[in-house]
Parts: C-alpha cells; structure tokens; sequence
C-alpha cells in the first residue's frame, strides 16, 4: 500500500462504514455533465465568437473543434476515472501520480477559488434574469442569487436522490428549450449563411474564439467527481462522458445553425440577444421572457451540479487531510457530504455578497482552472508509468495522441488567461497566486509537520 493510496488516512478509517452509495445511473451521470455544460455561455458567447471566425461556416467549425476538443480531455479523464473510482476526481489523481501536496492544493483551489466563485458566477446570472421576470425590490440580485445557493444546496444536502432528480428535470428542460430555439431558427423565414462578406480569421480572432468556446464547453469533466456513486462505474463513466460531451457539441452546432439561419450571419454577430431575436422571428410578443426564464433553468441547473459534485472534491479533500477532517465526513443518514455541502455554501455566499457582481469571478480562476486540468492530462502519463498494474476498464481510444492533444490545449488556455489576466485584470491574478501560497503554507504547518513530529517521537 502506498501513501498515496486513497484508503491510507486515518480519517477514512472513522468514515469507512458511512461511504458514498452507488445511486447514480448512466442518464443521471449524463444529465450531471450535460447540465452543468450548459449554463448560460452558448447564449452570451455565440455573437462575439461568429465574428471572430469571419463567416457562418468558420463559426460553425469552430464549435465543432471546440466540442472535439472536449471529447479529448473527456477520453483522458475516463481512463482515470475507470481506474481510480473514488470521490473526488482530479484529487485523486493528482495525489497518486504527484504526492499528497499536489491532490492537497488542488482541493484547497477547489475548496478556496474556483467551486465557490463557479458557483457564485452561475447564481448571479440566474439572479440578473430573474430580475427582469419580476423584481419584488430594487436591487434584488443578490437576494435571488443567495436564495438559489442555499436553495439548492438544501436539496443536496436532503439526500442524493434529492439532488439528481433535481439536476436531471433542469438538464431535460434546458435541452429541450435549445432543440425549440433550434427547431425556431431553421424552420422560420431564413437568411443566407454568408450574408456578409467574409473576413479572414486573424490569430487574436482565433484565439479569443476558441478561449470562449471552450469556457462553454467547460464542465465535461465533472462526472469523476461523483465517480463512486456511479453504478457500474467500469462502463458507465465512459459513456457518460462520452456521450454527454457528444450531445453537448451536437446541440451547440445546431443552436449556432439556427442563429445564422434565422439572423444571418451580419446580424448575428451584432444581436446583443442572439437567442431572443431567434425565438422572435416566429414568436415575437414571448420571446424575451421565454429566454429569460430558459436562462434562468439553465443557470440553476449549472449551479446544482457544481454544488452536486464540488462538494464531493471538499469531502476526499478532508478524508485525507486532518486539518479539513469536519468536512470529510459522509452522513449515514441523509447519505450526503453534509459538512462540505455546508462550508461550499457558506464561501459561495461570502462572493455572492461581497463580490457584488458575476464579471470578475471568471477572470479570477481561469488560470488556475487550466494549470490543473493541464496537471491531470499528464497524470495519465505517469499513472500508467507508476501503476502498470492498476486495472484500467478503459484505455484512452488512440493513446498517446489525444492526451498529448489535451495537453497542449491545456497550455494554450494557460499562457491565453494568464496573459490576458496580466493585461487586464492583475490584480485577480495576483489574489489567485497569494490563495495558492496560502494552500502550500496551511499543507506545510498542518500536513508536514505533523508528519515530521511524528517521526521525531518516534525515534525518542
């Protein structure tokens, strides 16, 4: 047994007996991914990245490569979760193929930055269209936004069943309120594909297109979160992931066929409501409030699945860690992580409250975002170098090249937010780095230390 090994805490000792329940199906695992995808970037990113691209059929490429490039990371993530069907995902791997600092700091950015500002960013975009259906008080969005967190996150806490029949409802109706804007758009009085001239894609063209197509392709690799919840793990995960990130990239090719048909492609890349204008070519008089309420589903459906699954990477992080111990605990009872349910809510209000506003929260955790999905893509590398003996259920499908794929990927987003975040928000970028200072120093005073007393006594 190795001290990476997932069952070596002395936490999960106390906690073995109360473990995760298999009681997620393959369509409650796709509705997670398909559901936590599709939040509300397909409605704010299609115009920005149509022009871009030049013309309707680069914009459509472009999306199709988006959705490939997915699928590549989707591929990687279902070896490692095949083989390593625990809580918690890429804190699993990460602790096996870097050591127990590297799972460490990725739970705490979890735990920290990204899960809790993931979450906030979701509630604010439900709350601003909540508003515009109907607005009791002034400034009430940050009461909407707060109300759907702790909302939601009651209904996880009750009971996983509780939980994922929650996300399953919001995915179906959000799925079917695209295949109607969809349906809309190409069976209505349509325009010419290339209604305008079409303009050469230029580099920072391409580049600023594919950062936003994959933002909303982002979420495709939450299902190993919920890994040890999943029935029949070795089969489903993959064809979760797979078939998930498939219907995703086919429903993001059709909405964006629907938009150019509908608008064409010089009005498209304009509209400041591209979904609204669609559904209002045969439906005028309910269109803005029939996507106001569609957006709406879409972000509480994002924010139930990130609640759904950050907590479980809060959960493995404290299984391991002693100094997160009150959140490494699985309730017998509700059968939920109830404490990590709990302390995620909490942080997500405090940036509900004293953020303010959604813009910033994307910004802020990008970088880190890519730094570890980039750490993740290598570990399949050096998993299958370190544990040649670990059984893998699945192999990623053509290996090495779509792993290599990923990773470059990975540091092209990288260099892109960092970049980006230097030119335009440093200050984001430097809170970020100054909350992973503060992950290592908290693993050093509890983690190692502690490790090193214990070896000290034992020696006396």
């Amino acid at each position: 047994m190795t001290s990476n090994d997932f069952s070596k805490s002395n936490c999960l000792e106390d906690v073995v007996s109360i473990a995760p329940k298999k009681e997620l199906s393959l369509f409650d695992s796709m509705c997670i991914i398909v559901g936590i995808i599709i939040g509300v970037g397909i409605y704010e990113t299609a115009p920005t990245v149509a022009a871009s691209m030049g013309s309707g059929t680069n914009t459509l490429a472009i999306w199709l490569i988006g959705g490939l490039l997915a699928l590549t990371g989707a591929l990687c993530y279902a070896e490692l979760a095949t083989a390593y069907p625990h809580e918690g995902g890429d804190y699993v791997y990460q602790n096996r193929a870097y050591g127990g600092w590297a799972g460490y700091l990725f739970g705490w950015s979890q735990l920290a930055i990204i899960r809790p500002g993931d979450i906030a960013l979701m509630a604010f975009v439900f709350a601003r269209y909540a508003q515009m259906l109907y607005a009791p008080f002034e400034n009430a969005r940050q009461t909407y936004a707060a109300a759907a967190v702790v909302v939601l996150t009651i209904i996880n806490v009750l009971g996983v069943k509780q939980g994922k029949w929650t996300q399953n409802i919001l995915t179906v109706i959000k799925a079917l309120g695209l295949l109607t804007i969809f349906a809309t758009g190409i069976f209505g009085a349509g325009q010419p594909l290339t209604s305008a001239e079409p303009a050469a894609v230029t580099t920072g063209g391409l580049k600023l297109a594919l950062i936003l197509v994959l933002f909303t392709y982002g979420g495709w690799n939450e299902m190993a979160y919920v890994a040890a919840e999943v029935k029949r793990p070795q089969k489903n995960i993959v064809r979760a992931l797979v078939i998930g990130t498939t219907a995703v990239t086919v429903l993001y090719v059709l909405v964006n066929s629907s938009f150019l048909h509908a608008l064409g492609y010089a009005k498209m890349i304009t509209s400041q409501a591209v979904a609204s204008e669609t559904l209002g070519t045969a439906f005028p008089e309910m269109a803005s409030r029939g996507i106001s309420v569609l957006i709406c589903i879409s972000a509480l459906g994002a924010v139930n699945g990130l609640i759904f699954t950050g907590a479980r990477i809060s959960y493995a992080l404290g299984v391991e860690h002693s100094s997160f111990r009150g959140i490494g605990s699985w309730n017998g009872r509700l059968g939920t992580p109830v404490w990590a349910l709990i302390v995620q809510c909490s942080l997500s209000l405090a940036i509900v409250f004293l953020a303010g506003s959604f813009i910033d929260t994307l910004l802020y955790t990008a970088p880190v975002v890519w730094l570890f999905f980039l750490v993740t893509g290598l570990s399949v590398f050096i998993l299958r170098h370190k544990e040649p003996q670990t059984l893998r259920p699945y192999k990623v499908t053509g290996y090495p090249i779509p792993v290599f794929f990923f990773c470059a990927c990975c540091i092209f987003m990288l260099y892109s937010s960092v970049t980006y975040a230097l030119a335009n928000k440093p200050t984001g970028l430097l809170l970020v780095i100054c909350v992973l200072l503060a992950g290592v120093f908290v693993y050093w005073f509890t983690d190692v230390r502690g490790r090193l007393h214990q070896q000290r006594d034992s020696r006396v």
